[in-house]
């Protein structure tokens, strides 16, 4: 499926653009950002790679990943305050794994929640998916809270998932299913 383009109140849910390198390593290039993630901060080179990446993935057919940015609907040049992303599972038939990181300058104002059912809205109500689930460091309670708030289940640990900076550790992993999705307001629907 492309374009994928979703709103909320407060955010766009969208494809990624050659000009989202700015935005992206404010967040992946911040050590903030990163701190609870499985890689080091980037570099703007790294950055400019996985945008590349992402917007090539995004022609395939078919298509496997979904990585979008989240754009404030506040600023007019819809410039990206953070980043979600959809991976389908090749091992568990319509299913999927999801990330989500967002500007450390934005926290703490329900963003993270907004995102993360944006992100779901799109699994289950485009991509008719059966199971969507994703991972987070046990120290991460932010993100523990955003994805309760959102609907999903914890699941368990999963040990030694990740290393960073040569130390090994655990992830513990959230997941939501179909049945269990509670679909956005009907304001909150996509733009086609």
């Amino acid at each position: 499926m492309y374009p994928i383009s979703r709103h909320s109140q407060r955010l766009h849910l969208r494809e990624l653009r050659p000009d989202d390198i700015e935005g992206m390593f404010a967040i992946y290039g911040d050590p903030r950002a990163t701190e609870h993630m499985s890689f080091d901060p980037r570099t703007r080179q790294d950055v400019e790679g996985i945008i590349a990446r992402s917007i090539a993935s995004a022609a395939a057919d078919p298509r496997q990943e979904y990585a979008l940015a989240v754009a404030d609907t506040g600023n007019d040049d819809g410039r990206l305050i953070g980043f979600g992303r959809l991976a389908l599972d090749p091992h568990q038939p319509r299913a999927a794994t999801f990330g989500f990181a967002l500007n450390p300058d934005v926290w703490g104002n329900g963003y993270g929640t907004e995102t993360v059912r944006l992100l779901l809205a799109c699994a289950f109500e485009d991509l008719e998916l059966h199971r969507v689930w994703g991972a987070r460091s046990p120290h991460n309670t932010a993100s523990a809270r955003t994805m309760h708030r959102a609907g999903l289940t914890e699941e368990g640990y999963i040990r030694e998932h990740v290393q960073r900076g040569g130390q090994w550790s655990d992830s513990i992993t959230h997941s939501i299913l179909d049945h269990e999705y509670t679909p956005l307001p009907e304001n909150d629907r996509p733009s086609l």
